[in-house]
């Protein structure tokens, strides 16, 4: 499990990281306290049980976090809000792929195969998804044929000729890798940005959309 530090003093990071929390981090400090009256009853029992939330991307609200619930099954998936006063403690991506995964399933054997190539790209890069929520909780999500999820922070132009060599030494692991680019705009597939379309679907805050240049912030597809 990583070893994330909690604090009585206001919120915690874990990773370097310019702004306070991201999407695909992960919290913890929300409770049934702060749910709306018309919460599932597995998101009262799974946070009761001590379960962090997943920053997701949605437009901003000043003084709140845009967060995601999973409960056991893949239907049980919950989005709500959470006070930022309210979180004790994060679990970045960066500081998740340090984690020891506690058992052996082709997700982390793909995890060490890909490490040094992920490295190598120079750039900041961590584990997102189920193998990220199981590093983080300790809850045992993932499955013999379950994806590995990965983000890798491209704050700068990514080539396409790069995503097509990197998405070719990721396709050797041992299970399949999916992997995204983080934008100055959002969230991109490296297998759709290493593919032929002249526009790719870039996953932003307000809503998805179409570019030829995730990296040009103004660039909005009509």
């Amino acid at each position: 499990m990583a070893i994330v530090e909690s604090s009585q003093r206001g919120p915690r990071r874990d990773g370097p990281a310019p702004d306070l929390f991201r999407a695909h981090d992960l919290l913890w400090g929300m409770g049934v306290e702060h749910l709306p009256e018309d919460a599932p009853a597995w998101v009262g029992k799974v946070l009761t049980a001590g379960w962090p939330v997943v920053v997701r991307r949605a437009p901003a609200r000043n003084g709140w976090v845009a967060v995601g619930l999973r409960g056991h099954g893949r239907e049980q998936r919950w989005a709500g809000w959470l006070p930022l006063e309210a979180v004790m403690r994060c679990a970045t991506p960066e500081a998740l792929r340090q984690a020891e995964p506690q058992r052996q399933l082709p997700a982390w054997q793909a995890l060490r195969q890909i490490g040094a190539v992920l490295d190598a790209t120079g750039l900041a890069w961590g584990v997102t998804g189920g193998a990220g929520f199981e590093l983080a909780s300790g809850v045992p999500v993932l499955h013999g044929a379950s994806d590995l999820d990965l983000l890798l922070r491209t704050p700068q132009p990514f080539s396409r000729d790069a995503a097509r060599a990197l998405l070719a030494e990721l396709n050797q692991a041992a299970c399949r890798i999916d992997l995204q680019l983080q934008t100055p705009t959002g969230g991109l597939a490296l297998a759709e940005w290493a593919g032929e379309g002249a526009r790719v679907m870039v996953k932003g805050d307000h809503a998805p959309v179409l570019l030829a240049d995730p990296w040009a912030r103004a660039e909005v597809a009509p």
